[in-house]
């Protein structure tokens, strides 16, 4: 899985109440993290860079993740919009050119 990466575009998964998609999105990371074969990177954009902030319940995964050599990449320009460029807990903060490549350079982009 070292050739695919995810994107995450919601605050959680799916479209569903919020605490639905937090849900499910920590046991996606959750069940991620059992995984012998880790993706290459994770890019945050949209609402998804509300997951790597300060309060997000998934902080603990996802610094999990980034220990265990996922490159977890931010959208700038998606954390200026809403505010948060203070408040990241987690990854590195790029902008769509470094998403770009995360997604060129893989051999499977998966979005949930």
């Amino acid at each position: 899985m070292k050739d695919t990466v995810i994107l995450v575009t919601n605050n959680g998964m799916g479209k569903a109440d919020l605490a639905l998609q937090h849900k499910l999105a920590a046991k996606y990371f959750e069940l991620l993290l059992q995984n012998t074969h880790l993706p290459a990177a994770i890019c945050f954009y949209a609402d998804g860079v509300k997951l790597t902030v300060t309060g997000s319940p998934m902080l603990e995964q996802l610094k999990t993740l980034e220990a265990k050599g996922v490159r977890l990449i931010l959208c700038s320009t998606c954390l200026d919009f809403y505010g948060l460029s203070d408040q990241t807990q987690v990854g590195i903060v790029g902008g769509m050119t470094d998403i770009i490549e995360a997604q060129t350079k893989a051999a499977k982009v998966i979005t949930i």
